[in-house]
This record gives C-alpha cells, structure tokens and sequence, in this order.
C-alpha cells in the first residue's frame, strides 16, 4: 500500500464536564471604566501570536483556563499534556504563555495588576496577580514539538521572546476584531452552541483545516454524514473549522482558504449537510500529536460531538533533514488515547485519493491500488502557478480558480 494510503478516523468526543460557557470579557457596560483605569496600569505589549491567545482565552477555547499560565501550569502542561484542576486532569497539552524581557520583568515587579496591549499599543486586557518565572526556552521546544531545531517556525519564536514569562488570569476590556472582511466568521463557543441548537444539530462533526479543501476531503464528509445517520443522528451538521491565527509564511492564509470554502459550499460539495465555516482563532503551533489533542478539546468545548483526524494533521518537515517530524498517524493515535479524553471512540474511515479510473475522488481501493494517484501540495501548487487544471473531479473548479488566483500572485518566487 502506497504510504499516503490508510484511514482517516472520526472520534467521538465525551464529555468532560469542562464548562463551554467561560468567557474572560468584562462586562459591556463595565468596559470603558475599565479602560480607563488599564492606562494607568504598567503595561506589556502582546506579540502577534500572544494576542492571538487572548483570543482564544477570552472566548473559552482553552476552558478552565483563565489567563496566561502560571508556572505551575506551565509546568503541569509542559510535563503531564493536561492541568490539574480541583484534582481533575483536564487536557491540555500546549504551553499558553506570555513573554517578556528582562526590563519588562523589573518595570512591573510588584505590580499587583497590569495592563496588556495588542501589538497596535492599543490596551486588550489586565492581568491581575502577574507571576514572573523564568522561560527555559530549550525545555520548552523539546517537550512541545520533540525537537528543538532554530529554524522550526514556532521554536524561532520562542527563541525570538523574552527569557521570562508572565502568568495570571486575565479580564478582557474590548471585543477581539481583526477587521479583516472575516470577523462575522470567528463564532465564539457559546455562539456555536447556539448555532447548532438553532439548526436542530443531534451531532456536530467537525472538519479542522489549514489547507484549501479538494473532493477527497468533501467525500469523507458526505461519508461521514451517512454514516452518523446510519447511527441514528437524525440531523448531524458539519462544522468546517479553519485554523485563523498565526501559520508559517508558505501556508495559503486565512484570506484566500475561506474564499475557497465559501465557493465549495455554495457548489454543494458537502451534499444535503447544513454547513456552519466557522474560524477556530488559535495560532498554528506544528506539535504534531500534542497539537492534534489541543485542537480536539477546543473544538469540544466549541460545541463537537465528533472530531475528523487524518494523517500528520499538525506536523511539517524537520527543517534540518527534510522529512517528517511526525509519524503520520501518531496524532490518531494519540487523541484515542489521551487520559482526559478517554471517551472517544475511533470510527475508521478509508483514505481519498485520485481514481484514474473513475475519473474523480474516491476512497482508496487496495485491490486495484494502481489505479490510483496521490496528488501532494507541491504537486498541487505547481499546477495552480501555471494556471493548469487539476485532473477532474479532483476539486470544485470555482475553488480551484482562487487558488491558482493566489499562486500565480505570488509570482516566480514560490516555493514549491
């Protein structure tokens, strides 16, 4: 069998217990007061990817947490992938921290709250109690991503921050908005929740994405979708849920993935499914199966009942020797494992490739194994900088038309 050949997996997730409804936002009517008295605060400016975790914090993404994590917690997800919470360990296995230097550290010791500012100046939050505790950058990669090579896209910006870190719970004073045309799409989980109450969903399947989406991927959703209602779910509803903070530069950005979504789903790729796109706001991390647990529990507390994972869905290339940093199905297995998530049940699902045959996407066949093709990214990016078309049935064409829009701007200098 080819070894792009295997199974997805579609998981159902337990419940945990874990509140969905925390949200760290001050009261509306409280917010301008507050902001007020913020600006008299010591301040410390969040980078791109630390405002990106207010983000998820604030919204209950990462519930029970309630701020930057104390060393403690730092300490407890860095080591054990969860926190213990009233004795509890409750998942969560990548570090939310926030940085700062030796300076910032001497100017708010003391300091009973501060104030944290987007990377605008513009101040977000407080921080109340900051714990300052020293950010072992070394321990820190070599236990959230196996290794702790420079040129990993996420190590550099570890090595990049301040040598110390600052824990505390946070209260956020203003709406998060990107103002990007996107904002309308960045659901928080209670909003979610409402969402599928409001579409009558008896199961919400949910689709994470960090890449355009081609026939094989809306195939296992249809799939999916039959087999929920072969279950006895009257009404399941996908929940495609693209990835919308930080990624590495040679990732297609959130702009151009969601014009793609947009155009597949009103092509009806997804079939008869009610579909909610719905950005999940967290920054991209490339932990491989650590990662993939960090995704399945926030989309739990984002109102999941069942989490579709494939291959390598959070790894990337070693950027010293160029192959995978990741065993391709660890994070499947990983996520059916994890303590903390213990009630999920793993549903296999056969792999998508090109039929040459059939003339379109189709689940992997071993007996006539030949006759099918695995279109990679490179592959497929080539194509789409020429203005060349995929074989048929490979993707919706409108689809297709945004990213070879996308490719062909990017000129000679992409990277294939």
């Amino acid at each position: 069998m080819p070894r792009w050949a295997g199974t997805l997996s579609l998981l159902t997730l337990g419940r945990l217990g874990v509140s969905s409804s925390l949200d760290l936002f001050a009261p509306a009517a409280q917010r301008e007061s507050l902001l007020k008295a913020a600006s008299q605060l010591k301040k410390l400016t969040l980078s791109e990817e630390e405002y990106q975790w207010v983000h998820v914090l604030a919204e209950g993404w990462a519930a029970p947490l309630d701020g930057f994590m104390t060393e403690k917690q730092f300490l407890q997800s860095l080591h054990y992938e969860h926190l213990v919470v009233d004795g509890e360990f409750i998942p969560m296995p990548v570090p939310i921290v926030k940085a700062c230097s030796k300076e910032e550290k001497a100017d708010i010791q003391g300091a009973d709250q501060i104030a944290l500012a987007a990377p605008d100046g513009s101040i977000v939050a407080t921080l109340s109690k900051p714990e300052v505790f020293e950010h072992i950058k070394e321990e820190r990669a070599g236990r959230t991503f196996g290794i702790t090579h420079g040129e990993h896209p996420y190590i550099e910006m570890i090595n990049k921050a301040g040598d110390w870190l600052v824990g505390g719970k946070i209260q956020v004073l203003r709406e998060i908005k990107y103002n990007d045309g996107m904002d309308q799409y960045r659901l928080t989980p209670a909003q979610l929740h409402s969402k599928f109450a409001e579409l009558g969903a008896d199961a919400v399947f949910v689709f994470q994405l960090r890449n355009p989406v081609h026939n094989g991927h809306a195939l296992l959703m249809q799939d999916t979708a039959q087999k929920l209602k072969a279950k006895g779910f009257k009404k399941p509803v996908l929940w495609l849920s693209p990835l919308g903070g930080w990624t590495k530069d040679d990732d297609v950005p959130l702009k151009t993935r969601m014009d793609q979504h947009h155009a597949i789903i009103k092509n009806g790729v997804f079939g008869d499914t009610p579909v909610v796109l719905a950005i999940f706001p967290s920054p991209m991390l490339y932990a491989g199966p650590r990662e993939v647990q960090w995704h399945a529990f926030a989309r739990l507390n984002g109102g999941a009942t069942h989490y579709i994972v494939g291959r390598d869905p959070a790894g990337m290339k070693h950027p010293g020797t160029g192959e995978d940093i990741y065993h391709m199905w660890h994070g499947q297995t990983m996520l059916q494992q994890a303590p903390g998530l213990q009630k999920l049940q793993l549903l296999p699902f056969t792999f998508a490739a090109y039929d040459t045959k059939a003339g379109k996407m189709s689940f992997f066949d071993a007996s006539r194994k030949d006759d099918f093709v695995s279109i990679s990214g490179s592959k497929m990016r080539k194509l789409a900088r020429e203005g060349q078309l995929p074989p048929d049935g490979f993707m919706d064409p409108e689809g297709w038309q945004i990213l070879v829009k996308y490719y062909q701007s990017l000129g000679s200098k992409t990277e294939l």
